[in-house]
């Protein structure tokens, strides 16, 4: 179907007499994937985010697909397990926005000894179900051109898969295939009460313009960060929230390095960082773990944790890393589950789904935890558990081989999607089109056909972006702001300066 076609959010103000099937709080990955899935399955869905879709955690991850590693030292061999077998799965309904890397761990003596970096790698090699992704091989850094940006006291390094994800655009893509199956998506609409009546939801929510209301037959809390919030603020349920805040914090700077593999670092402390090639002509570092405590939405990256990130990569790479280099930083909050583990690094990020169900009473389902590797089976799991109380809830399963929206094509086929639209539209040169289909897969022609040139395309704003292609984010993915196409729909705010920034947003604010 195409982007034009997705149905405004009409069922926003359904009265008692027709209810929705399920109302979802919170646009994040696991709001967003719970509402595909229910729609996908026939139910009538209504979802609302208070803010941008993946504005807060979901935006703010390493943005991997992987299995976790480290979290075989803490035994938790069913999440990995359910993680690793979802990489190549995801990857197969999103080839446009997920692909392969591998990742280099160099050894370092006096930290994990060599023997229980090749067991980890062997279990994660072999537990997963991996088909497609090339297995665990050793290196020697003095002959590999991987060693090259590392100082001279790394000999030995292993080098595993894992794969690379655009985390805000699974979010939007999911939101859209939603939407695309029926379901009502309300950004920057606010649920401000929810209440049980006559056996069913009753929700009061507010956006700028309008306060209004809706009914339900069951709900979601999948409000991230805010789950608590949500609970005791909005449903005014006194059950334990049982949610552990842990920061995270990442840096960008220029890139360190030309080749296209990642680093895992060990560090002393017991914690990891990764560094990655990032859009094209920057490496990310990441991340740190740290209880937090406040707002969620004035999360941010600390002077501490800066320079901690900083020194640990320099610990490894020939060229130091220090705070001046940084371009940009982001932080999010992951809302893990309790599980009173003593250090933050050793919380559990599996999650927890609580049912809250009294006899004749319309069901609530709370998310704990999580992490976006494993949001589609956590969708799984969430309606699962919301099938006695839901006829629609126990219709099979369908997401594992559902495209999201731009990924029907081949997971070994991007390159030949590229070539074709090279071909066919000989005016556009090959970075653009890259960042384009990376973007938006095959819907990219959605935004190109019927223009011969650069002319064609409208206003230009700066970098490779131009006015067709916002107006196609406003039109079919919930752009509101600049903020929302720079920086979650895009990346492309670490090339637009201040001006060119205001500039786009005035003209959304005008369009």
């Amino acid at each position: 179907m195409p982007s034009e076609t997705l149905p405004a959010p009409a069922a926003f103000g359904s009265g008692p007499s027709t209810p929705c099937d399920l109302a979802v709080i919170g646009g994040g990955i696991n709001g967003c994937g719970i509402a595909r899935d229910a729609a996908g399955r026939g139910a009538s869905v209504v979802l609302f985010e208070k803010d941008d879709l993946a504005s807060a955690t979901s935006s703010r991850s390493t943005k991997l697909i992987h299995g976790g590693l480290r979290y075989l030292e803490h035994y938790e061999f069913r999440l990995v397990r359910e993680a690793l077998m979802e990489r190549e799965r995801l990857w197969a309904i999103a080839p446009h926005i997920i692909w392969p890397l591998r990742f280099v761990l160099p050894h370092h003596k006096g930290l994990r000894p060599a023997w229980l970096l090749r067991l980890g790698l062997f279990l994660y090699d072999h537990i997963g179900g991996r088909k497609r992704l090339p297995p665990t091989r050793t290196l020697d850094l003095a002959a590999d051109p991987v060693g090259k940006p590392l100082k001279d006291d790394r000999a030995t390094a292993f080098e595993y898969s894992d794969c690379w994800v655009e985390d805000a655009r699974l979010v939007v893509l999911n939101a859209m295939d939603a939407a695309i199956r029926g379901a009502a998506v309300h950004t920057r609409t606010q649920v401000v009460s929810a209440t049980r009546e006559d056996g069913l939801w009753h929700l009061v929510a507010q956006r700028p313009e309008e306060r209004t209301e809706i009914w339900a037959r069951s709900l979601v809390n999948a409000a991230g960060p805010w789950v608590g919030d949500v609970l005791t603020g909005v449903i005014h349920n006194n059950a334990s929230a049982g949610v552990r805040m842990v920061q995270g914090s990442h840096i960008v700077v220029p890139r360190i390095y030309e080749h296209d593999r990642c680093y895992i670092f060990q560090n002393a402390d017991g914690r990891i960082i990764f560094a990655i090639p990032y859009e094209r002509d920057f490496t990310l570092i990441g991340t740190t773990d740290r209880d937090y405590r406040g707002d969620p939405a004035d999360v941010a990256a600390t002077p501490d944790e800066i320079g901690y990130l900083c020194a640990a990569a320099s610990e490894y790479f020939r060229a130091p890393v220090t705070p001046e280099s940084v371009v940009w930083t982001y932080s999010g909050v992951r809302p893990l589950y309790d599980d009173g583990a003593s250090k933050a690094q050793e919380a559990t990020r599996d999650y927890v789904l609580t049912l809250d169900a009294p006899a004749g009473s319309a069901p609530l389902l709370s998310v704990f935890g999580g992490k976006i590797t494993t949001y589609r089976r956590l969708a799984e799991a969430a309606i699962e558990k919301l099938s006695p109380h839901a006829p629609w809830a126990a219709r099979a399963p369908w997401t594992v081989k559902g495209a999201l929206p731009g990924g029907d094509f081949p997971v070994d086929g991007f390159e030949a999607l590229l070539d074709r639209t090279l071909r066919d539209l000989a005016w556009l040169e090959r970075p653009m089109a890259t960042r384009l289909l990376r973007m938006y897969g095959t819907r990219a022609r959605e935004i190109l056909d019927g223009a011969s040139g650069l002319a064609d395309l409208g206003r230009h704003f700066g970098a490779d972006l131009y006015e067709r292609e916002v107006r196609y984010l406003m039109r079919a993915e919930w752009a509101r702001r600049a903020d929302d196409v720079l920086w979650r729909r895009s990346k492309l705010g670490l090339r637009l300066d201040g001006a060119q920034r205001e500039a786009l947003d005035a003209f959304m604010q005008a369009a």
